[in-house]
């Protein structure tokens, strides 16, 4: 299974000005996101000091994280990188080396 780190991005233009509704309207992603690490879709999840932007490790396929991210749009946007494992890149490095 393909592991995916994701950066994440609260989209502040979407998020009310009153402080009470901003934190009932962030209650709602937070309890999305802690669903996501108990089932195993995010096995790692954090938020950068300061606020309103992060970091999500999960694990799947292209299709699968899309799907999952997908669910908190418009509110967060995201950046996805694939990860490479330790035996993927020994794997890869022996590749080249016959080549």
């Amino acid at each position: 299974m393909a592991k995916f780190l994701t950066l994440w991005e609260l989209d502040t233009t979407r998020l009310p000005v009153d402080p009470k509704e901003r934190i009932t309207n962030w209650t709602m992603p937070l309890n999305m996101v802690k669903d996501d690490l108990k089932s195993g879709r995010t096995t790692d999840w954090g938020e950068f000091a300061g606020g309103g932007r992060g970091y999500a490790i999960g694990e799947g396929t292209e299709q699968e994280i899309h799907m999952a991210l997908s669910r908190y749009v418009p509110y967060v946007k995201f950046e996805v990188y694939s990860i490479l494992s330790m035996s993927q890149i020994e794997e890869m490095m022996k590749a080249l080396s016959r080549a």
